[in-house]
């Protein structure tokens, strides 16, 4: 029997009521920790927070600046690691050039702008050597229909280690994840015969063969944790993805 690699620290997870914020909190409990969840619905972070055995929950939105303080200064003692899994909005697809010029700049910005408020106001409360582990998606095809979304991801890896060392010693990591099963996921699928056909297809051409769930990327955000020489980088799971694109 081993100790648990996560025994007597306390981890924060926003966006932490389903998919893979959920996984990874439930991934970080049974290593130990305690576990603090965020969500946007009280009613489906409550059951999420028995799901887990969360130390405690709280109902907020994570792009609301003045209650992400109110949470963090609430907090009763220092915390070891976040983990962001909450998200802004569907990705922005589509021709950049028929957007406005207000829409291209949320579609980009909008991830670094809620990533460095949380970061303003988790940084004060962590101990050193913990981690604050960012998500995103691994966009390494150009299409046309993709317009301004891989840029918004594309930006991420220079960010996270730019920040890793404004933040030093809480150390900064990035997980950046191709199509994972989740419930966000199947509703960008109006038909879901579509959302079948996609994970068939998943299955069928992936080296892994099989499609990547929750509690794969839940699995690397603990090792970024555990690990603690990591920091500034950014990890592609997308079970070989990239390699077939």
């Amino acid at each position: 029997m081993r100790e648990p690699q996560l025994h007597r620290q306390t981890v924060v997870v926003i966006g932490g009521s389903a998919g893979i914020g959920l996984e990874t909190a439930r991934a970080a409990r049974g290593e130990g920790a305690d576990v603090v969840i965020t969500g946007r619905s009280a009613e489906r972070l409550e059951r999420a927070a028995q799901q887990v055995d969360a130390h405690s929950s709280a109902a907020f939105d994570a792009d609301d600046t003045a209650a992400l303080e109110r949470f963090f200064e609430g907090l009763p003692a220092p915390i070891d690691h976040v983990f962001i899994a909450a998200h802004t909005g569907k990705p922005t697809y589509g021709p950049m050039l028929d957007r406005s010029p207000e829409e291209v700049g949320r579609g980009i910005g909008e991830r670094v702008t809620q990533v460095l408020e949380i970061a303003r106001r988790a940084a004060p409360r962590m101990r050193p050597g913990g981690t604050l582990v960012l998500t995103g998606g691994s966009v390494k095809k150009i299409e046309r229909d993709a317009g301004i979304a891989p840029a918004a991801f594309a930006v991420l890896p220079p960010f996270t280690a730019a920040l890793a060392l404004e933040l030093a010693p809480v150390r900064v990591n990035l997980i950046q994840a191709g199509f994972v099963d989740t419930a966000l996921a199947a509703s960008f699928f109006a038909d879901p015969a579509d959302l079948e056909a996609r994970r068939e297809e998943l299955r069928a051409t992936l080296p892994i063969r099989r499609v990547v769930g929750p509690a794969d990327l839940a699995a690397l955000a603990v090792h970024l944790m555990v690990n603690t020489a990591i920091t500034g980088a950014a990890y592609d799971i997308d079970g070989g993805q990239q390699l077939i694109a």
